[in-house]
């Protein structure tokens, strides 16, 4: 199950160009039929992510869980606090019901404040690190710095970023498959 974002929810493109959609052929090419749920909402945050896992985790009983929030509450200067504790709770939840979980982190732009960015990176490695889980440090590590691989809102990958974030994220959820 993938638990994220608009940078999970394939924002502004077509739903099969998304990397969630593209997990699922990746899979079955592997000789894996479990099917991909992609429950990722653009613009959710930490918070809206908490409120919605335990239903989900109920009725899909994801073996794995890849969970791809918090760049919203970064984006929108939410407490990094509530995000850790966010954060912590559905890893915990999600363990709880028996799924493995990869824990996708997000960076900031550096104008949000070196305070801030500071504190808002290190959520990611200290909730993987506190909860044992698998962690992919940051998801648009491979584009980040090709802006062709951006839409113009220079955010949101591009249709043609897409296989190449699975195969950053391929890298990390394989193990746990």
């Amino acid at each position: 199950m993938v638990f994220g974002d608009s940078l999970s929810a394939a924002y502004d493109l077509e739903i099969e160009q998304g990397w969630a959609w593209l997990l699922q052929d990746r899979l079955r090419d592997s000789g894996d039929e479990r099917d991909v749920i992609n429950l990722s909402v653009s613009g959710e945050t930490t918070g809206g992510g908490l409120a919605r896992l335990p239903d989900a985790l109920a009725r899909y009983q994801p073996s794995v869980l890849v969970l791809e929030l918090g760049a919203n509450d970064g984006l929108r200067g939410l407490s990094i606090q509530r995000m850790q504790r966010n954060l912590t709770q559905m890893v915990n939840q999600a363990q709880q019901s028996g799924a493995q979980v990869l824990l996708i982190g997000m960076r900031l732009p550096p104008s949000y404040g070196r305070r801030y960015v500071g504190a808002f990176e290190a959520v990611y490695p200290e909730v993987a690190a506190s909860e044992s889980t698998a962690l992919m440090p940051f998801l648009l590590e491979a584009i980040a710095l090709d802006e062709s691989m951006f839409l113009p809102d220079r955010l949101h990958p591009t249709a043609e970023a897409q296989p190449i974030l699975l195969d950053q994220i391929w890298g990390f959820l394989k193990p746990l498959l």
